[in-house]
């Protein structure tokens, strides 16, 4: 067993840099007229700092005292940062904010990584505010050095989602790149696509500030130096999320940037209703989804398009799914299998006399998701009278995975008086066509029998007729305020 002492430790080192005994290191700080020159110890600040080992090494003299200098770092903070590499002590509650941002500045040039996390995370956690108020020259300083990863995190999420406020408090055209493409990539970037898009073109515009913005006037030259500035922002614009209109007045006049696949299949997107969508397209952003569901089956893109399925929308575009989410309701929780147990009790305890209820079942082994919209109500039946609900608007469905919604099967109720099925021993049922049950009826034990067999419904959303879940969620679905 081994005693440790490092409060004593620290403080006999903190004691060495104040009485400056056996220093063998000068180091100039600072610019004219605020310089100022320290005393300190070449092996302590070769152990402690990566950045003095590399200078020490590159700059071996004979003579007995090195010496340097560090322009860029202000006498006060270098202060706060050598105690910090003496003593493994730091303490900011007299610094302003500004100047905490600017020792984090020094201590990322002087390679302390170990006072770059703990600065970062300070200023998140406890100076959230000030950054937000502040936030062009936080934003500019993370963007400085990749070793401030926790604070451009930081500052990327608050654009995102208060993409107006940032803009209107900073010049957007001054944007690092690497910030720019950081933000445009996010899915949850609350803005318009068109208005994305448009800022893109501001900010390349501000890169090439001898063309002209109407692209009418651009030569091929011109089109192809656009093209080389904006290289790593065009393919993270979703331009299938555009509508005509939008196509026509803002992309079209800027068609030489595109590669001429893409602009084909963004023309027969808007034109020819029969025209298939390519695997690798950007989906549109998730706006404004707090609140819309909470689940771990299905994404917004399924959820926006059963919601089309429930108010019957007529789906002309195979590309309906990548213009813009559909999503007019909240998807309550009622039941989760892997939180509230998966047994026929359960689930009439806690969505029975529920109307308008949506059923996500996750198949093991093949990632398939497999449900059905239900507008009645469930209810728990023991008897065999009167076990049958009857509904024309039921529907029932299946996706080959999470991700890939594009190649659903969509199954409406064809037998209107055997659309669902009530009785103790069955869980959400949709007669034999999706069918959650125990044998015997008991309602206490898990579900052992879950069948995909068509009867009822128009068509057959799975190939095996038995499957296994290892996940089910039933939703209430809620129209959303206005």
């Amino acid at each position: 067993m081994s005693t440790q002492f490092f409060s004593r430790l620290s403080k006999n080192y903190i004691e060495i840099l104040d009485e400056e005994e056996y220093n063998d290191v000068t180091i100039e700080v600072g610019k004219d007229p605020n310089v100022k020159i320290f005393r300190a110890h070449m092996i302590i600040l070769c152990y402690r700092s990566p950045f003095f080992r590399r200078i020490f090494a590159s700059n071996k003299k004979n003579d007995s005292l090195a010496h340097f200098k560090l322009p860029n770092i202000s006498p006060k903070l270098f202060q706060i940062i050598l105690r910090y590499i003496y003593g493994g002590i730091i303490s900011l509650d007299e610094n302003e904010t500004s100047e905490i941002l600017e020792i984090l500045t020094a201590a990322d040039e002087l390679l302390l990584q170990e006072l770059v996390n703990y600065l970062q995370e300070y200023l998140i956690k406890n100076k959230s505010e000030w950054i937000k108020q502040n936030f062009e020259i936080t934003l500019q300083t993370s963007f400085q050095s990749s070793s401030l990863l926790e604070l451009q995190q930081f500052c990327v999420d608050f654009m995102a989602k208060s993409p107006v406020k940032v803009f209107n408090s900073l010049d957007f055209t001054l944007l690092p790149e690497k910030s720019l493409v950081s933000l445009i990539k996010r899915d949850d970037l609350q803005m318009k696509e068109i208005e994305i898009w448009e800022h893109v073109l501001k900010w390349s515009l501000e890169k090439n500030p001898t063309l002209i913005s109407d692209p009418v006037t651009w030569s091929d030259d011109d089109f192809e130096v656009m093209k080389n500035t904006l290289q790593h922002c065009l393919p993270l614009i979703r331009f299938f999320s555009l509508s005509s209109e939008e196509f026509v007045q803002k992309v079209r006049p800027y068609k030489k940037l595109l590669r001429s696949q893409l602009y084909e299949e963004l023309l027969n997107s808007y034109l020819n209703p029969n025209s298939e969508p390519n695997d690798d397209i950007l989906l549109p952003r998730y706006k404004n989804i707090d609140g819309i569901i909470d689940s771990k089956i299905v994404n917004l893109n399924i959820v926006s398009l059963i919601s089309r399925w429930i108010d019957k929308l007529d789906i002309k575009s195979k590309f309906a799914y990548a213009r813009e989410f559909y999503l007019p309701y909240r998807f309550r929780l009622l039941l989760r299998g892997s939180r509230d147990g998966y047994t026929p009790k359960r689930f009439h305890e806690l969505c029975d006399n529920i109307p308008h209820t949506v059923t996500f079942i996750r198949v093991s082994g093949t990632g398939e998701i497999l449900g059905g919209y239900n507008p009645l109500i469930w209810r728990y039946s023991n008897t065999f009278d009167d076990e049958f609900g009857k509904t024309k608007d039921s529907f029932i469905f299946s996706f080959k995975s999470k991700d890939n919604f594009k190649d659903s099967i969509l199954s409406h109720v064809k037998c209107i008086s055997k659309s669902l099925f009530y009785c103790d021993g069955y869980g959400p049922t949709f007669n034999l066509d999706l069918c959650l049950m125990v044998n015997n009826n008991n309602d206490l034990r898990e579900y052992n029998i879950c069948q995909c067999k068509q009867t009822c419904y128009e068509k057959k959303i799975r190939d095996e007729e038995y499957f296994r879940g290892n996940e089910y969620e039933v939703y209430q679905i809620i129209m959303k305020e206005a």
